[in-house]
């Protein structure tokens, strides 16, 4: 147990949010020796990296991997001793379910009429293929798409200027099919946005440079695949990803981390001016309002009741510190920096898209005949996709070896997800019952097998609601305008995949950048 203190004695820095971002930032501002606490207002840590029990299994709940490009993330896990607990996944590739076609009639896929599952090209980045005429890729998109699609090697390339659209791009270059059939359901299912929306330097860096030295769009995506490194794009932990929350909790409370869950902040607010410059000797210069806590029975988010009753909890002390650091959803942190100055407020200004509302839900199953992976690793979901809710399946015990391991013979998880941008969630008037009835039978159509309500052990929801993509057009020039009114002040900082980029390659060293802020201002270093 970490020693405990009055809650209004002053710290050297108080971080908002307890995601990855804030654990990260956290931790490394506690290993220079500054004393810290983390607030949370959920009862867990990790945000979207976070973990269940479900039918005596412990599975991932958010985030199941993270990508291995620049070997960020390995590297910070080795820090943490987990080095022998990094997994890759099974390679045996991912389907795709589509609307049936003239040119594409691949395997059954259960009771959709007019649908079809077929495996995903394999030689390609975000559904754009390298080879356009091979045999993988026609089996998706027929003769006429891919004589299309290698057009794009005899198009000229505008050499002024760079693309934006992912989704443009796509169709300028390589046709309707590769855009509909290909670029769509992998764009929906890996950024929940479609390809239209999505920007080309964010979801596939290198790729607009690449396009001008090899003169096609082809001829780029062969281009990166061939510079990337031998072996999986993605890797895992053993336990799963909550197992690096875990590692990241365990590390704070030995340097005597003061972590506050189940904890909302109410307010932020300054004690005195924002400064040119901070040093050690600074005094306390925030101050961190906190809610009251619910009432029995009554939901966080209710308000308040009455002054004179009795159940009404008093809002705890608030916190003081020299630096914050704010670490929490987009929205979230908007709102807490917004009454600081003009400034901060107008950020709340910027053309933001609307947040997309994703639930997740997964089964467990007794049911023998996944044993073969018959849609491998699982299925990406187009849009149009008659007899299918779900935008993306998951067989997760295909996936990822250990969790087979751990499941048993015969018993398969699997995990499907539903909400695309810009439309209502289908899931918002379903109680449990009637989602996983919905689940199961989306599951039994994707993978193409009969599965009923007998054969689930056990089923679990997981909404997210309100997560603002950082990947679409105009995201990282929104992020840029944040730091730079965030950053004028050396005692404040913010982080989040909000504004670094989806997954943890992108979080883990843009919150350690931030917290590098705080550590040089709060030791006086240049």
């Amino acid at each position: 147990m970490l020693p405990s203190r009055p809650t209004n004695t002053p710290v050297d820095v108080i971080v908002i949010g307890g995601g990855v971002a804030g654990l990260v930032a956290a931790r490394e501002c506690a290993h220079v020796g500054l004393r810290v606490t983390v607030v949370e207002a959920t009862d867990a840590l990790g945000g979207p990296v976070a973990g269940h029990e479900l039918a005596g299994l412990h599975l991932d709940s958010g985030a199941e991997s993270f990508a291995v490009r620049g070997g960020t993330v390995s590297a910070f896990v080795e820090g943490l001793g987990l080095t022998d607990q990094i997994v890759s996944p099974n390679p045996v590739g991912a389907w795709l379910h589509l609307p049936s076609t003239p040119y594409c009639k691949g395997p059954a896929a259960g009771p959709a009429a007019g649908s079809v599952s077929v495996p995903l090209p394999k030689a390609g980045v975000l559904g754009i293929p390298g080879s356009p005429l091979a045999d993988d890729v026609r089996r998706v998109i027929g003769w006429r798409g891919a004589l299309t699609a290698y057009l794009d090697r005899l198009k000229p390339v505008l050499t002024i200027g760079r693309e934006h659209s992912l989704g443009e791009l796509v169709l300028k270059r390589m046709g309707p099919r590769v855009l509909e059939r290909l670029v769509e359901p992998v764009a929906s299912g890996v950024y929940t946005a479609s390809s239209n929306d999505l920007d080309i330097d964010v979801v596939a860096p290198g790729l607009n440079n690449a396009l001008t030295t090899t003169g096609s769009l082809s001829g780029a995506v062969s281009m990166l695949r061939g510079g990337a490194a031998a072996g999986s794009s993605v890797g895992g932990l053993l336990g799963g990803m909550s197992t690096l929350v875990a590692a990241l909790r365990a590390d704070l409370e030995l340097y005597e981390v003061e972590i506050l869950t189940g904890t909302r902040v109410e307010s932020l607010s300054r004690v005195q001016p924002a400064p040119q410059a901070a040093d050690a000797a600074s005094p306390a210069a925030w101050t961190v309002a906190l809610a009251a806590p619910a009432a029995s029975g009554e939901s966080a988010g209710a308000s308040a009741a009455v002054d004179d009753d009795p159940t009404v909890t008093d809002p705890p002390a608030p916190l003081t510190a020299r630096f914050v650091i704010v670490a929490t959803q987009g929205a979230q942190a908007l709102s807490l920096i917004a009454p600081l100055d003009a400034a901060h407020a107008a950020l709340s200004d910027l053309d933001w898209p609307a947040p997309t509302a994703v639930t997740l839900t997964s089964l467990v199953l007794d049911a023998p005949v996944l044993d073969v992976h018959p849609r491998g690793t699982g299925v990406l979901v187009a849009a149009d996709a008659p007899g299918v809710t779900a935008k993306a399946l998951t067989h997760v015990t295909a996936k990822w070896p250990w969790v087979a391991a751990a499941a048993g013979p015969g018993v398969h998880v699997v995990r499907l997800s539903y909400g695309r941008a810009d439309e209502p969630n289908p899931t918002d008037d379903l109680d449990d019952t009637a989602l996983q009835a919905l689940a199961l039978k989306d599951a039994a159509t994707l993978l193409g097998v009969t599965l009923e309500a007998g054969q689930v052990r056990g089923f679990a929801r997981t909404e997210w609601r309100d997560a603002l993509s950082p990947a679409t057009i105009g995201a990282r020039e929104r992020a840029f305008r944040v730091r730079e009114v965030v950053n004028a002040a050396p005692d404040l900082a913010i982080a989040g995949a909000w504004l670094s980029g989806t997954g943890l390659a992108s979080v883990i060293p843009d919150a350690m950048a931030a917290a590098a802020r705080i550590r040089h201002a709060a030791l006086g270093l240049v």
